[in-house]
């Protein structure tokens, strides 16, 4: 299905076991990238930096590292009723993402 869909970026949700293995990146399209969505929104808990570096490596071994990018895996209120989150855990979630991307790609 990768590819062929015509898009120049695919938004995919990794944060959790029932997300499946990064395998089938390997089928994502020439020159699209993958934004990995490896930060949970669901819960405050933050990921560590570490964890998020290996899950990058990992999904590079099916895909480049250069068209991959890192993201939350959706937003903060991905239901009705919304994630039980704060404001303060939000900001949080987006400085781990920027800290673990500065440690990832430079």
């Amino acid at each position: 299905m990768f590819r062929k869909l015509e898009a120049q970026r695919l938004l995919l949700e990794y944060d959790d076991a029932r997300s499946g293995s990064f395998e089938p990146l390997a089928d994502v399209a020439d020159g699209a990238f993958a934004v990995l969505g490896l930060v949970t929104t669901k819960k405050p808990e933050l990921e560590s930096v570490e964890l998020l570096t290996r899950r990058i490596t990992d999904a590079s071994r099916h895909f480049p590292k250069e068209r991959l990018a890192l993201s939350p895996q959706c937003g903060f209120a991905s239901s009705v009723i919304g994630n039980k989150i704060s404001p303060e855990d939000q900001r949080k979630k987006l400085e781990l993402v920027v800290a673990a991307a500065q440690a990832i790609w430079g």
